[in-house]
């Protein structure tokens, strides 16, 4: 792996099952988006995004998101599933994915999204409080803004 491959706070080892191969012999490219959402719920458990919407009338919403498939992968293997975030707005951030084929050893998928939050009652943008900006500057080892 590149050096700059470390810079992902957030991994999770995922096994690729059987049942994630399509026709073709290959993880189906729709798979990768699950794996996605697995790690994205373990960045949002990171930060305490899960208690905050438990307790707040908030909720993120994936505004858009994408995959680039760079290597195929087969069972067996297993994945190296990271995320970060790239970008903090005031409503909401973008996130980056890369998966990586430990059995190869390369990167087989990388992709992002745009994560917006909504108030539960009105269906409107909700600004990011504070302290969810916080965490994810504490996760994230960004410098504070003065």
């Amino acid at each position: 792996m590149a050096a700059n491959d470390r810079d992902f706070p957030v991994s999770l080892k995922i096994p690729v099952a059987w049942g994630d191969m399509d026709a073709l012999q290959h993880v189906n490219n729709v798979v990768y988006f699950r794996y996605f959402e697995t790690i994205r719920i373990e960045y949002f458990q990171r930060i305490g995004l899960m208690t905050l919407l438990a307790s707040e009338q908030v909720m993120p919403v994936v505004a858009e998101t994408s995959a680039r498939y760079r290597r195929s992968v087969i069972f067996p293997d297993t994945l190296l599933v990271e995320a970060k975030v790239s970008e903090v707005g005031e409503c909401g951030f973008s996130m980056s994915y890369q998966v990586t084929s430990l059995q190869q050893g390369e990167v087989t998928t990388q992709g992002s999204a745009r994560v917006v939050m909504l108030d539960k009652s009105t269906g409107k943008k909700k600004a990011l409080t504070a302290e969810l900006k916080r965490q994810i500057v504490q996760l994230e080892h960004l410098p504070t803004e003065s």
